[in-house]
């Protein structure tokens, strides 16, 4: 008896793997290259992250962590790199709202080192002093995207009963 529960128990039990890590889509560019190399001044840094979520099969998701990094001198772009670290992870027997954090926070968490090394990489081989992408707390964005779409779907009720 107790090795049938053990059984049942053991079929809803949540599972999570790794399936493949690649790298989805890369890109460089130094427009201004080589006069930029020579020019004074202090250069800013802009870092967007975004993050895609697709179903490619049953249980299977395809997750892609982008990174655009922008170094600009004045009004001119020094570079631009980019890149789209994706996975295929195998999640099966979660909830919707675990699956949710799953994918919006552990997944990201397993590509950020790879997209990290990788951007680090591209900068350093276009001729320009080391990037060191510091870490990304991917749970309170995670927790901030919560909050916004709770408000968003609050929005419409209240303008509904207006």
């Amino acid at each position: 008896m107790a090795e049938q529960n053990n059984g049942a128990a053991g079929a809803d039990q949540a599972q999570f793997s790794i399936q493949k890590i690649y790298v989805k889509d890369v890109s460089f560019e130094v427009p201004g290259a080589p006069q930029v190399y020579s020019e004074p001044g202090q250069p800013q840094l802009e870092l967007n992250l975004n993050q895609k979520v697709g179903r490619v099969g049953e249980g299977l998701f395809e997750v892609v962590l982008g990174i655009t990094l922008t170094c600009k001198l004045a009004d001119k772009t020094v570079y631009l790199a980019e890149i789209q670290q994706a996975g295929l992870f195998a999640l099966a027997g979660f909830d919707d709202r675990t699956l949710d954090m799953m994918l919006g926070t552990y997944c990201p968490n397993v590509l950020f080192p790879y997209a990290r090394q990788f951007i680090g990489d591209l900068v350093a081989q276009g001729g320009f002093p080391p990037f060191y992408l510091q870490p990304i707390n991917f749970e309170a964005l995670y927790a901030e995207g919560l909050r916004r779409r709770a408000e968003q779907s609050a929005a419409p009720a209240e303008i509904g009963n207006a």
